[in-house]
């Protein structure tokens, strides 16, 4: 199968790649994160994303940026989970675009490593975009990979990010550490 991996970033795309390639689908990853912010963020992950890519002989497509859209649609609600919601319907339904108008056979997110992410809703938002797409969306729980491959990406000094890339999820983190 020729997937189409929606990728956040180095670090998280590690194990599922290492999964993928055993099974023997043939990948290339797709760069789309209008999310992250601010704009050096989102330049130091790319660049993490590239060189990784460039390390392993990964096909690495790097789309558009288009964070304005994504601040529009985020805005009717900035709140969990409806916010994370709207940011994967965005990001999923342009990566099953991309795949389908490239003659992938199906797509499938990076995003499913991350134990910090709703892996329910996020299958939801996967099948729903793949039937309006008309494309395969491919779910493997990759979360059991997640320690390995932060571990590994330790080892190999990839930059890893400390909230998952929106502004809103920075604001969080920053909260939290605030002792009252």
């Amino acid at each position: 199968m020729k997937l189409l991996l929606h990728t956040c970033c180095a670090p998280c795309l590690i194990y599922p790649l290492e999964e993928l390639k055993k099974k023997r689908f043939k990948v290339t990853g797709l760069f789309y994160n209008p999310n992250i912010s601010p704009l050096y963020e989102y330049d130091i992950r790319l660049n993490a994303v590239k060189d990784y890519s460039k390390d392993i002989k990964f096909d690495l497509i790097v789309h558009k940026n288009d964070c304005n859209n994504y601040l529009n649609l985020v805005a009717a609600d900035e709140e969990k989970p409806e916010r994370c919601k709207i940011c994967w319907q965005m990001r999923l339904r342009e990566t099953a675009q991309f795949a389908k108008d490239n003659n992938f056979d199906g797509f499938s997110t990076t995003l499913l490593v991350s134990p910090y992410q709703d892996q329910d809703l996020l299958k939801v938002v996967g099948e729903e975009t793949a039937r309006d797409i008309d494309i395969e969306f491919y779910f493997e729980d990759f979360r059991p990979g997640f320690r390995y491959a932060q571990e590994l990406a330790k080892k190999q000094n990839l930059y890893r990010q400390k909230y998952c890339g929106c502004k809103y999820s920075e604001l969080e983190r920053c909260k939290k550490s605030v002792k009252p």
